[in-house]
């Protein structure tokens, strides 16, 4: 056989990933979209950010609030905020909604500190408050960090109070202080996962007293002061609070050729924002109506009124069917979900925990997962083959750049999305999103290769 008879055959029958700069890709508009989702990490630190940014950006989109009945007809776009933490929007489609609808479903909870219900103590006059952690974390990557202060306080008059600390220029930064390496000996034997216990995860908050030198307690005295004067709280009212402690740093670009995007809470807002910006952008009318969801509490199992489990999706949806007549049941077997979730990008720095025939790399694309789950796919959504060939002729044919992966090795751990909820409900459903390095930690990063080619397979799903 001759190089070219070879080459041409070797083209043909074995897969041929390309890197994404290696392909013609519009840089310009992938600069364009990248800029736009930093902004939008920047202005969504918590689930309730996040949520809000969503509706402002649906309503600069020309998306109305829905509300139960209102009439419908191809072309509408409509929201739905559920309890403040989760967003559904909809753009409805020319076909019935008994032919289904295409979905892309996201979260936007990220891992973080949250306050306990008495937070506030003081100790050799220090203030503190004290935490308890949200999602899957390395303890130790929280020490040493400047964090911000991010939340609401419910008062019992049924008013709410905006919390916002170390966010802007000028704002002080809260810390968690770590042990010095002269003194570290003891700790330093401890295996990782034990060398920061959870209740020593206590952010400092100031050590100036109040009161004359025989009170006590003058420390925590004089830091309620502060919020009170501030805020307009006392001790009590943290006890009906969402405070949530995340990383006082603004997305930026990584790299000497800035391909790269460095930001707390790409896992899963990178998805998320794909999702809605791919939506948002929908100019024409699907034939399908698109919809997305961007939900809450993923990070803990999806349970609770704002997570994938809750029946608030199933509520809108079926209300949407309600106005046309089409049974729920109906219009969820017709369904796809695109459950859009990150995965791991294969770091070359921790080979002995990927597969790497069967990684995703960074820009390489999107990447697929027709499965996740820990070991013997436990918890996990398995697509079968029908579902994976349908998304790789949309995307195919829409020209995006696409792999498919798994989580690490098959004895190495795993991890889960919502899209086992979404199959629950009788919709066919495949994982797909963004390769992270360093997911979980304060600081993640992703390529904007890999980003706008999932902002692209989003809008492939959506015109399917």
């Amino acid at each position: 056989m001759d190089k070219t008879a070879y080459k041409e055959l070797k083209e043909k029958l074995l897969t041929g990933k390309k890197n994404g700069y290696d392909k013609s890709v519009d840089l310009e508009a992938m600069e364009r979209y990248c800029t736009g989702y930093k902004a939008f990490l920047d202005a969504g630190k918590t689930e309730r950010l996040c949520a809000a940014e969503a509706v402002r950006l649906a309503e600069e989109a020309g998306y109305r609030p829905y509300t139960r009945g209102m009439a419908l007809e191809a072309g509408s776009k409509v929201w739905l905020c559920n309890r403040g933490k989760a967003v559904m929007l909809a753009h409805i489609g020319t076909k019935s909604l008994a032919e289904g609808i295409q979905l892309a479903a996201a979260h936007i909870d990220s891992p973080r500190l949250d306050l306990k219900p008495n937070p506030l103590y003081e100790d050799s006059e220090l203030a503190y408050f004290k935490t308890h952690y949200y999602g899957g974390i390395r303890k130790y990557q929280w020490l040493t960090l400047p964090l911000a202060l991010h939340g609401v306080v419910a008062m019992k008059d049924g008013s709410q109070v905006t919390v916002r600390v170390g966010e802007d220029e000028g704002d002080p930064r809260l810390v968690i202080t770590d042990l010095l390496p002269h003194l570290g000996a003891a700790q330093n034997k401890k295996p990782l996962a034990e060398a920061v216990p959870g209740e020593t995860l206590n952010i400092l908050l100031g050590s100036r007293p109040i009161g004359g030198e025989d009170e006590s307690g003058r420390v925590k005295l004089a830091i309620m002061n502060l919020l009170y004067e501030k805020y307009g709280i006392v001790e009590d009212d943290l006890n009906s609070a969402e405070l949530e402690a995340v990383p006082a740093l603004k997305a930026c670009d990584i790299g000497l050729d800035r391909s790269l995007i460095g930001a707390y809470g790409h896992d899963d807002r990178v998805c998320a924002y794909a999702a809605l910006k791919a939506l948002l952008d929908l100019t024409e009318t699907p034939e399908k109506t698109a919809v997305c969801i961007l939900a809450d509490k993923e990070e803990i199992g999806s349970d609770g009124v704002t997570g994938m489990q809750s029946a608030a999706f199933d509520t809108f949806i079926e209300d949407l069917c309600a106005a046309e007549d089409v049974p729920l049941r109906a219009c969820f077997e017709k369904s796809f979900c695109l459950s859009a979730d990150v995965t791991a990008a294969y770091d070359p720095n921790f080979p002995d925990v990927f597969e790497k025939r069967n990684e995703a790399q960074v820009n390489y694309g999107i990447g697929l997962c027709k499965y996740t789950g820990a070991r013997g796919k436990s918890g996990a959504s398995d697509a079968d083959a029908e579902t994976v060939a349908y998304v790789r002729r949309v995307l195919d044919e829409a020209g995006v750049l696409w792999q498919i992966s798994e989580l690490g090795k098959v004895d190495a751990g795993g991890g889960g999305t919502v899209a086992m909820y979404m199959a629950n409900r009788n919709i066919t459903t495949l994982d797909a999103g963004v390769p992270v390095l360093s997911m979980h930690a304060p600081f993640e990063v992703v390529s904007k290769m890999d980003c706008y080619q999932t902002y692209k397979a989003m809008g492939a799903i959506f015109r399917a």
